[in-house]
C-alpha cells in the first residue's frame, strides 16, 4: 500500500492487489449477461426477487 498526497492537499490510496489475485479461486459460474436474464423471464407475468436470486445462484 502506498499513501501519496495529490496536488490539491487530498490523500490518494494506492494498493497492488496482483498477489491477492493469484490466490483468488476464479467463480465458475460467472454472472448472467443481461440478455440471459431477459430470455430466462420473458413470456412470464409476473417477476419476483426469486426470479432473479436464483438466476444469480446457480
Amino acid at each position: 500500500m502506498v499513501i501519496s498526497i495529490k496536488k490539491d492537499g487530498r490523500i490518494r490510496i494506492c494498493v497492488d492487489y496482483r498477489d491477492l489475485n493469484a490466490v483468488c479461486i476464479i467463480d465458475p459460474f460467472p454472472t448472467p449477461f443481461t440478455e440471459e436474464i431477459l430470455e430466462g423471464v420473458a413470456g412470464r407475468e409476473v417477476y419476483s426477487f426469486m426470479d432473479g436470486f436464483l438466476g444469480y445462484h446457480q
